[in-house]
C-alpha cells in the first residue's frame, strides 16, 4: 500500500520553499520511479504551504526516509511531516491534470 507524505510550511517561510525549490525538484526528478504523484498544497493567499507525495513503497520507514531527505526538510522548511498509509479509491482517468 502506498505512503503518503503530507507536508505543512512553517509560516512565513515562502522565501525559503521558493529558494530550494530547484534542488527539490531535481530530487524529485530523481527519484521518480518511488513516487505516484506530488504537488503543492496551496494556501488562501495563492501561495505554497505545503507539499503531498505519494510514494510506491509499503514501509513507512522508506517512506520517511525519503521525506527526511527531501532539499525542503533538510533546509528546514517543514512545520509538520506525517507519512501514513495511502489506498487510492477514485481516480478520474477521463479527467486528468
Amino acid at each position: 500500500m502506498p505512503m503518503l507524505i503530507q507536508c505543512t510550511d512553517k509560516e512565513g517561510h515562502l522565501q525559503l520553499r521558493l529558494d530550494n525549490r530547484p534542488t527539490h525538484l531535481a530530487y524529485l526528478e530523481e527519484n521518480k520511479a518511488k513516487l505516484l504523484a506530488g504537488g503543492a498544497i496551496m494556501g488562501p493567499d495563492g501561495n505554497p504551504a505545503g507539499s503531498v507525495l505519494i510514494v510506491d513503497t509499503d514501509d513507512a520507514a522508506e517512506a520517511q526516509s525519503f521525506a527526511d531527505n527531501d532539499p525542503f526538510s533538510k533546509v528546514g522548511l517543514f512545520e509538520t511531516v506525517t507519512v501514513t498509509p495511502w489506498r487510492m479509491a477514485f481516480f478520474n482517468y477521463e479527467n486528468k491534470l
